[in-house]
């Protein structure tokens, strides 16, 4: 099966295990991040094309969503996996420690960014072709935080989204809102440097790096884009990727 992906946030992280990942598969990948990955560029040459663009600019999104490089992406490929991924945590805090356009930014490229991107490939794309997205979540999309309303909300709303489409039955497509679990990337570093003021529940992820219960990135990549490629893939539109069985 000819396959393609597209993944947002693909240059450091949980991202850039994803990218590796698919690369790794001999899948055709598609990178936007505001930076290029440090070396997949060079490894995979022939499968990897990289653009920088800031997710959290709408107006630049839109302008490259404009453009023909998604709608080519997609050209003679029977399947086509979108990975959105791309988010922050940011601003942490309870409302008076909220810089507004923080939290503006944050909505853009936490929620702004995958619905347009999710909305563009099926556009792009045909019924023939199997299109399956997947939303990058959290726990914190059905747990509420103390300091995390932002990202609460925002990964709720990609929950949400995928319910939603779920329900329009579009021809061709599949979606799935997935939370990965905790993982030892830099979001969790920074998290772990946030003052107890801001984020009352640090302890708690403070003691899950102590006690080696942070998953790896790698590893949670494999088993995130082997659901995604699953048979399974999309008879949720809500899961927790510590639940699903690929």
């Amino acid at each position: 099966m000819q396959i393609s992906a597209v993944i947002t946030g693909h240059s450091r992280g949980l991202g850039a295990a994803i990218a590796e990942n698919l690369l790794e598969r001999g899948i055709a990948t598609l990178g936007l991040s505001r930076h290029a990955h440090a070396d997949l560029g060079q490894r995979y040459p022939t499968l990897l094309q990289e653009v920088i663009l800031d997710l959290s600019d709408a107006s630049a999104l839109g302008a490259w969503l404009a453009g023909p490089t998604l709608a080519n992406w997609g050209l003679g490929r029977e399947q086509i996996v979108l990975v959105n991924n791309a988010g922050t945590v940011e601003p942490i805090g309870a409302l008076p420690m909220q810089d507004a356009m923080a939290v503006a930014k944050a909505v853009a490229l936490n929620v702004a960014a995958p619905l347009m991107l999710s909305s563009a490939l099926v556009a792009a794309t045909d019924a023939t072709q199997d299109r399956r997205i997947l939303h990058v979540s959290s726990g914190a999309a059905r747990n509420a935080y103390a300091g995390w309303s932002v990202y609460c909300a925002t990964k709720a709303a990609l929950d949400h989204h995928a319910r939603a489409v779920a329900l329009d039955q579009t021809a061709g497509v599949r979606i799935c809102s997935l939370a990965p679990g905790v993982i030892d990337t830099a979001m969790q570093a920074a998290i772990r440097a946030t003052t107890l003021e801001s984020f009352p529940m640090r302890a708690r992820f403070d003691a899950l790096k102590a006690h080696g219960e942070l998953a790896s990135p790698r590893d949670c990549a494999e088993r995130l884009i082997g659901y995604a490629l699953s048979a399974s893939f999309g008879h949720q539109p809500v899961a927790d990727l510590r639940e699903v069985a690929a």
